[in-house]
């Protein structure tokens, strides 16, 4: 597939800056010097009709087509006239736009229609803008500087992406005076067309990029954002920093669930399921950012920390205990050699204490044994500059060992004067070096984050149980019974039919009008049972009187009825009572209470909850969130993320609970999160959990407005896997293939693959030479995003192996209208129809999708694509003008 669109915008041949001028302090003006300062390598023409020259260069009023190499414009005019100029940059042949004037969105009804112009026009001529309101963007390497910062940047391996230009400019700043470069650095601004999502995906292909710094204030296109992030983080590492976290959420939640969550909390798990690494300080999104990059990576988590001081090495202790890190165990190897090294009253133990008359040698021969250690995966080095200390040759020293080992080292030469020498060695030998220990243990954290969350990015799960299927078509009629009657809250009846619907256990209960009907009710069902208020628009009944427990006799059972209608009747005068409901007692065992929970962000839509329950769930505040769909892997962290989890075991002569019933609940409630897109939430509280099983024996379902965008998973941050339409298929020759979306564990049968294609298919379909697939180019093509990609592999399952014979595959454009694709097939298999079988796969799922238009780009002689695509419909054009490359095309709507 052909070049990133956004690779015009970065790496331009030529930039036109609109609004050019001499005016000192104009943004035209600096903009202009910063890209002349920067020494930028292609053409630079300034546009202004108002000027001969400006700043040394020739200036003309407007752009001609074919006049200038020009790909990018830079606008620096008022709001008002940027619709005209986007027209000129059009009808000129410009692929994109930066704008950096004001006064759109954020200025009232008048801008946000100047800024919809703007789009508009950008769309008709397939440009592609970002801004406006925004600082710019830069290119170090080519010196191009398209912002009106004071700053210049160096060029480096760090792409640096940010909501707020402010941030940018202070942090070009910070990182001009301590030597960090950047690859690319773009300010969004109010990103009327580009935005974090496309940023990132370009990020992730752009090969001068090694790691990726993100600063986020807010999110307007979450599946993009979630999208370009996914890209992005598993193909490099990527460090988010996001401020207002303690931002209000809303005021009144009417479930448990909802009070349980914050938008921040949210945004966290949504940074899990995306396989990046989120810090709180400026300084440490550099840090985190620059040991990733490095390439740095943990094969396991437990630490060693050296210090020839011991109040450093407590300190490093807490910090790791503060943020959950496992210290290691030396093995007895490790110990009687370090008895051996060390003076007898070394601290026999990890903090490995080596005493503050500790040499480079002892240093060295320390860290060799550590590191030599088995169960040691990393190792922070902490040195105070004691009197018999020499800190260059101890830092020489650790070098040293560092060098011969996989496992990763970090450095922390605490002072200043004494230890600058040292920590310059550090730095020339790539050894990330830290001032304090805090700041060290945090690094290793980041590092233990970034590897728990990029697998957890491997996570496809699909949106369906395995086991016996739903009756989803059941749920959505009790729902839209409700809606029909004008009710967005379910009763508990009906709740309980949805859950029963998703197979959740519930307990039996029958509707009861009045006292006498509750004493037959208690009688039918057994006793003992619990009355629970049936009423509309009553939340948190327990608060109110409007639950019973344990009732043991029909007297009883009357008596409490008249008594609850009466005091909810009295609270609740404008209330629809509809009675009671009688439960028989759940008989799960030791009960656990649990609640789990659906609750909707506005940002991310469907999230998870679970914790402990009861009345006091808020109060106890035990809840872990995640974003759905789930699979058994997923489940079980959210379950270890809880205070919840140490019940479960044998608790206070209490049996443990059968985990595998719990975490059956928890998928079934990802499946009605994937599946139900009109609910807005769900509390099951509590969910009785003992040795014989779980019970919901209480729950509340509340509707959503119903979305405009009706495609199926249209209302979920994570798109799940799309299982269910793979599909077995019959070959021409009569052999059965299994056709289905491609996953991220197909990596080997992918490679596997390209490497049996003959060198001529491989440079038809990758058009330049190509033995295998890259690393990069290998993870790019198993882990999609099936909301805007697909690949369909055909497989062959003969001799019990799965072998895979062909791929189809498409990627939408920005436009969100088309997409281009790919086909190709094992030489092997070639002439037995298994092209035709995955191109009708992707045009079916194309249209499916509400794309319009599928186009691919063929080498002229690439005789055999060339008739799978006529046969199918698509329409032919001559690319270039040496005739090399067509375009062939298919309307599907």
């Amino acid at each position: 597939m052909g070049t990133h669109i956004l690779d015009k915008i970065f790496n331009p041949r030529g930039v036109a800056v609109f609004g050019a001028t001499e005016r000192e302090g104009a943004v035209g003006q600096t903009v202009l010097a910063n890209l002349l300062t920067a020494g930028y390598e292609g053409t630079l023409v300034p546009v202004n009709p108002k000027h001969d020259t400006v700043q040394g260069l020739p200036c003309v009023p407007e752009l001609r087509p074919g006049e200038h190499r020009v790909d990018l414009a830079l606008i620096a005019t008022p709001a008002r006239a940027v619709p005209a100029i986007l027209r000129n940059c059009g009808e000129a042949g410009l692929h994109g736009a930066v704008i950096l004037s004001a006064g759109f969105g954020e200025a009232g009804r008048e801008g946000q229609r100047l800024q919809q112009e703007c789009v508009e026009i950008a769309q008709r001529y397939r440009m592609r803008l970002i801004g406006p309101n925004c600082l710019g963007i830069m290119r170090p390497r080519i010196g191009l500087n398209a912002t009106f910062s004071h700053n210049q940047a160096l060029p480096g391996k760090l792409g640096l992406v940010s909501s707020s230009g402010a941030l940018v400019t202070a942090v070009l700043d910070w990182a001009q005076s301590t030597g960090i470069g950047f690859s690319g650095v773009a300010s969004t601004g109010d990103a009327a067309d580009v935005d974090f999502g496309e940023l990132l995906d370009y990020l992730a292909v752009d090969p001068e990029t090694q790691g990726i710094l993100l600063y986020v204030e807010g999110i307007r296109h979450t599946r993009r954002f979630l999208s370009g992030l996914r890209a992005a983080a598993r193909m490099k590492p990527v460090v988010v920093l996001k401020s207002a976290r303690h931002a209000a959420t809303a005021q009144a939640a009417a479930t448990h669930t909802g009070a349980m969550m914050g938008s921040d909390a949210v945004f966290d798990a949504a940074l899990e399921r995306a396989g990046v690494v989120r810090v709180e300080r400026v300084s440490q999104w550099f840090s985190a950012a620059h040991i990733l990059a490095q390439g740095m990576r943990l094969r396991g988590e437990n630490l060693a920390i050296l210090t020839n001081g011991g109040g450093p090495g407590v300190m490093a202790v807490d910090r790791a205990a503060d943020l959950g890190l496992e210290l290691a165990s030396l093995s007895d190897k490790s110990m009687d050699a370090l008895n051996d090294l060390l003076p007898g009253h070394w601290s026999h133990g990890n903090p490995i204490d080596i005493l503050g008359d500790a040499t480079a040698e002892r240093y060295g021969e320390a860290l060799r044994i550590t590191l030599a250690d088995p169960g040691v995966d990393m190792a922070v080095v902490l040195l105070t500059p004691q009197a018999m200390t020499d800190p260059d040759a101890c830092a020489e020293a650790v070098i040293e060992q560092a060098r011969n080992s996989h496992k990763p080292v970090l450095a922390c030469w605490m002072g200043d004067p004494l230890v600058a020498s040292a920590r310059r060695r550090f730095d020339a030998a790539g050894i990330p070096q830290y001032r304090t220990p805090e700041a060290a243990i945090e690094t290793f954290a980041w590092l233990i984050r970034h590897r728990h969350n990029q697998r957890m990015l491997l996570q496809t799960p699909g949106p369906l149980c395995d086991e016996t299927p739903s009756d989803i078509e059941g749920a959505h009629l009790i729902l839209q019974n409700a809606r029909n009657d004008g009710r967005k809250v379910l009763s508990i009846r009906e709740s309980k039919a949805v859950l029963a619907a998703f197979h959740i256990p519930t307990n039996p209960s029958i509707l009861a009008r009045d006292p006498a009907d509750a004493m037959l009710a208690a009688e039918t069902l057994g006793f003992p049972v619990a009355l629970k208020i049936s009423a509309t628009g009553i939340s948190h009944k327990s608060d109110f009187g409007g639950v019973r427990l344990n009732l043991r006799s029909v007297q009883t059972v009357r008596q409490q009825t008249q008594e609850m209608l009466d005091q909810i009747r009295e609270h609740f005068p404008d209330a629809d009572v509809e009675g009671v409901t009688v439960e028989r007692m759940s008989e799960v065992g030791h009960a656990r209470e649990l609640l789990v929970g659906i609750s909707r962000d506005p940002v991310f839509g469907p999230v998870i909850a679970f914790g402990l329950g009861g009345t006091a769930v808020e109060v106890i505040g035990d809840q872990a969130i995640a974003l759905p769909p789930l699979n058994q892997s997923l489940t079980e962290r959210l379950i270890d993320q809880t205070r919840a989890a140490r019940t479960l075991g044998e608790f206070r002569g209490a049996p443990p609970v059968p985990r595998e019933a719990l975490e059956q609940v928890l998928l079934r409630v990802s499946e009605m999160a994937c599946e139900l897109p009109e609910l807005a939430s769900l509390d099951i509280n509590p969910l009785q959990a003992g040795e014989h099983g779980v019970m919901a024996v209480d729950a509340r379902i509340e509707l959503a407005d119903p979305g405009h965008d009706t495609r199926h998973y249209a209302h979920m941050a994570i798109h799940p896997y799309p299982g269910h339409v793979a599909h077995t298929v019959t070959t021409r020759d009569g052999h059965e293939l299994e056709l289905r979306p491609i996953r991220p564990e197909d990596a080997a049968i992918e490679q596997a693959f390209v490497r049996s294609l003959s060198e001529k298919t491989r440079y038809l379909r990758f058009m330049r030479s190509l033995e295998e697939l890259t690393p990069e180019m290998l993870v790019r093509f198993t882990q999609i995003d099936y909301d805007r990609e697909m690949a369909f592999i055909a497989v062959d399952h003969a001799d019990g192996q799965e072998v895979q014979v062909g791929v189809a595959r498409y990627t939408t454009e920005p436009d969100g209208e088309s997409a281009e694709f790919a086909v190709v097939v094992s030489d092997a298999w070639q002439g037995r129809g298994v092209g035709s079988l995955l191109m009708e796969a992707i045009v079916d799922s194309a249209r499916r999708n509400g794309l319009r238009e599928l186009f691919g780009e063929v080498l002229r002689h690439n005789d055999g694509m060339l008739a799978l695509a006529r046969r199918h419909g698509f329409q032919r054009e001559i690319l270039t003008s040496d005739d090399e490359i067509i375009r062939v095309s298919r309307r599907l709507h």
